[in-house]
Parts: structure tokens; sequence; C-alpha cells
């Protein structure tokens, strides 16, 4: 029986000690503030309850439950995306939504605050801990503002910035002229190269020994290889500048030890806690000690107001379940799913952009098979299968028609698929592809892609029904 939050049970593990809760009802450990010599103590947990949703506002009530029933009825294949734990969840619908809290713990423009402090204190701590750096700061709201802050805290309007072209695989926060990053700053950008598809750090070296940025960004949104942070840590030297990694997309990787940290090289680290990280969508920058000022000053009080402390809370929860060893099974699992899939879809006449995945996600150029990137999308939705179309390098077709689409592994890792069933995966995307919807047989194809990710899905499900 599933309790009132609407969320599956929260074991005894998830709670990290204590009794497991009653059933039925929904409970978490207690810290009391000043009081060590019982660590918990049980109290109701006045958070997520379905019914009183239901009750006062029942159209809302649907949303979230048909919401639920796509996550659990489809394959989720947005790389950018994961399936939170049912902890993170009760910490996000838990009372901290209600308290204002600008500033720092310590140091706040607001009264009562004193429990507050403790949860952004634990989370802090714990995410310095996890990936080894001298200052951590949870309050960015995303990964733009993430990125918005440390633009802020390292550069002035008009400086030069060096940064991934966006239709090479960047972020619109690394110099799109339609973003803050654009219009404020002078964007340079690198490219891959053509042969092979990875970074030229050879132009990288060039352009920023000729334009002297202020920050130089390592990091994409839509690059599947190893980024090679000390190339990039020298090349920021040799012109003073600022190296900055943008890891949104791989930082739940480098918590995972499934890839290698950027931490040891980069002065500032900027990411999501969400995607593989598998926490609360929000973003948070780590930094050397010698940032740390400037970074919290960029944060709170220029580019935010009022920390979300109920996400804050949730980004801790994400930061211990991190930690854990199984994590470190889950990150691997993410990597070697995403190259399977990579793999399958090469056997079913795709071309794997760069040759495969070192990482979560796998960009797939698919005019091998007279495919564009907005068609798959459109077909592969009709097929319950979610993904997003992408521009690939060097992409003839016009931005709006790309020729690709990016597939990640992050969620149906998190529902338990291993290598096997992405060839299945594969399988059944490639289905979905090459079907030409609003025909009879296309769309009876399509139908029949949809049964059988729907029985598939059923052997390993999103958010398990009690």
């Amino acid at each position: 029986m599933a309790p009132k939050c609407g969320v599956a049970p929260i074991t005894e593990a998830q709670l990290g000690g204590g009794r497991s809760p009653e059933r039925g009802r929904c409970t978490v450990p207690f810290i009391a503030v000043g009081e060590h010599s019982e660590r918990f103590s049980e109290k109701t947990f006045w958070g997520p309850d379905f019914d009183a949703l239901r009750r006062e506002d029942p159209e809302i009530a649907g949303v979230v439950i048909d919401e639920l029933e796509r996550l659990r009825g489809g394959l989720q294949l947005i790389a950018s995306e994961n399936l939170t734990s049912p902890a993170v969840l009760a910490a996000l619908g838990s009372t901290l939504s209600n308290k204002y809290a600008e500033g720092y713990p310590g140091r706040r423009y607001y009264g009562g605050c004193q429990v507050v402090d403790v949860a952004e204190e634990i989370g802090n701590a714990r995410t310095k801990e996890l990936f080894g750096a001298e200052h951590a700061n949870l309050q960015p709201h995303s990964g733009a503002s993430a990125n918005l802050a440390a633009y802020a805290a390292f550069a002035q309007p008009g400086d030069t910035v060096l940064a991934m072209d966006l239709k090479q695989g960047g972020h619109l926060t690394h110099g799109s002229k339609v973003n803050f990053s654009g219009q404020w700053f002078r964007p340079v950008s690198y490219t891959v190269r053509e042969d092979n598809e990875l970074i030229d750090y050879d132009q990288v070296r060039d352009l920023a020994r000729e334009h002297q940025p202020k920050i130089v960004i390592a990091g994409a949104t839509a690059y599947p290889r190893l980024i090679d942070f000390k190339a990039f840590r020298e090349i920021a030297d040799e012109v003073g500048a600022i190296l900055m990694v943008d890891a949104a997309h791989f930082i739940g990787l480098v918590a995972g030890k499934a890839i290698p940290s950027p931490v040891p090289y980069a002065d500032v680290v900027t990411a999501t806690t969400h995607k593989v990280l598998r926490g609360p969508r929000g973003g948070m920058i780590l930094c050397r000690a010698e940032h740390a000022k400037a970074i919290d000053k960029a944060v709170f009080p220029f580019s935010q107001g009022g920390p979300l402390m109920h996400a804050v809370a949730a980004k801790a929860v994400a930061m211990r379940e991190a930690a854990q060893p199984a994590y470190q099974a889950y990150a691997a699992q993410v990597v070697a799913n995403a190259r399977a899939l990579a793999k399958g879809l090469e056997a079913e006449g795709m071309r794997a952009v760069s040759g495969g995945t070192d990482t979560h996600l796998a960009l797939i150029d698919l005019r091998p098979v007279d495919v564009t990137g907005g068609q798959a999308e459109s077909r592969c939705d009709a097929a319950r299968i979610t993904l997003n179309k992408n521009a690939i390098p060097y992409d003839p077709a016009p931005p709006m028609k790309p020729s690709g689409v990016r597939v990640g592994s992050p969620s149906v890792t998190t529902q338990g698929m291993v290598d096997a069933d992405m060839a299945e995966v594969a399988t059944l995307l490639a289905r979905a592809v090459k079907a030409e919807q609003g025909t009879l047989a296309g769309d009876a194809e399509l139908a029949a892609v949809a049964d059988a990710v729907s029985a598939l899905v059923a052997r390993a499900p999103a958010y398990p029904r009690g």
C-alpha cells in the first residue's frame, strides 16, 4: 500500500538510520538542533499529501498523476533527466519550502534560520567531501544561474570568454547571442575537429593566444567524449585566464568515479544537481578556497535573492546518496548502458558522432537512415520513447531541423536496466525512427513499438507501484 505522500515507502536504508516509517505514513529522521545525545526521533512529516492535493485542486492532481504515468509508461532517454529518489522528493515537499533565508548560514537577513542553516551546512560539507572541493555553494537555482554567477565573479561586461560553439555541443550560456553570455560578454567559440569530432585542443590554444580571454570554459551539453581538463588548465594558465568547467551534464559521473574529475584542475566548476547526479532540479558551484568569497557574492546578493531551502536540503540528500558504493555501481552502469545503446543504434544503420561515447549520452547522426531529428523525436514520442532532436557537428541542416538526436542512459539505468536491455531499447528506437508516421503501415508500427515499450518498462518500472 502506497503512503499518502504519493511516492514509494521510504526504506530504513534511505532514512539513514532510525526506525522504518509506519505503514501508510511518511516520516523522516528529525535532527534536533543542539541535541546530539539522541540523534533521531520520529516526527510526523508535514509534506506531500496527495489526498490533500486531490481534494483542493483535482486539476493539478490530475497533471501530477498524468506525469507519473508518462514516466512509468515509456522510455525516458533525455540525457539531462533522471528519476529522483523518494527521499529527495520528500525533502522537496517539506516545510523547508516556507523559509526565507537570504544570505548564508550564520549570516542571514531573516531570523529563524537556525534550522535551515543546518541543512545548508550539511549539504555544503557533503558536497565538498564528495568532490574533494575546497568550497561549495548549493544555492544556485539552476545550471544557468550557476554559470551567470561564475561569469559575474570573474569577468566584467565586455570581457572575452572562450567556450565551445553551441552548434557543436556547447550550451546556451556559453556565448549564444540570445543569452546574457552572448549579449554582455564577447564570446569566442572553439569547435571539434571535422575528421574525428573531438575537441580541437590546438585550436583552443590558438584562439586563447589570439583573443586573451578572461575565462576559458570547458564543458558541453552534447559532447559524448571525455574532456582533457589538464590541457585546458595549461591553456588557461598560458594566457592568465580563469578555467571554468561547466560540468552540468557529467558531474554525476564524477561523483560516481566513472570519469575523471575536473575539480583538481579548474578554478571553478559549475553544475546541475539533477541529470546523472539524480538530485532535485537545481545548480551548484565548486571552487578553490581563494575564490569562495567572490563566488558567494556573485550568487547572493548579485544574481539571486533567497535560496530555495527545500531544494538545498534535497541537494544534501542527493549528495549523501551519491556517496554510497551503490551509486558508484550505478554511475559505471550509466556509461556502460550509453555505450551499448550507441553500439545498438549503429547496428541499426545510424552513426554515433565521434564513434561512440565515454559518458552518459550519445549523439546520433540520422542522415544514414534519411530521417531528420525532428521526425525522429515525433515518431519516438508516438511510440512512448522520449528523446530530443539535436544538431550534429558541422550539421548541414538548419537549426530547427537538425540531423541528429541526443540520447542518454541515466533514467533507464535508475530503473535497473543493463547492457542487454539497451540492445532491445536500440531496436525499439530504430523501429520507431524508421516508421513513416502518418501512413497506415507507419502508424501501425509505432503502435506496436509502443506496446513493446510498455512491456519492457513493466519489467523495470520507474517509481514502482506500492
